[in-house]
């Protein structure tokens, strides 16, 4: 896929298409590393983890089924 940078302001963007971004498994409120590597610019996704809520929801979600295990573990 060609692409060319348009102008936003007083900068040039670069926009990826819907497809790229499922690809990448990335959205608009993902986190993009840029990196650089010969004449190559290299985009990967910044995923960085469920978070706390996604933690808080999992052990919810856990807790019925696991709950004594997990209390006697906790022993």
């Amino acid at each position: 896929m060609i692409k060319t940078l348009q102008r936003h302001g007083n900068s040039q963007a670069l926009v990826l298409d819907k497809p790229i971004l499922e690809l990448l498994g990335a959205n608009e409120d993902t986190q993009l590393q840029l990196s650089v590597s010969g004449g190559s610019l290299i985009v990967t996704p910044v995923h960085t983890g469920i978070g706390r809520d996604g933690v808080d929801r999992t052990f919810e979600a856990l807790q019925p089924r696991y709950g004594d295990m997990l209390r006697r573990l906790a022993e």
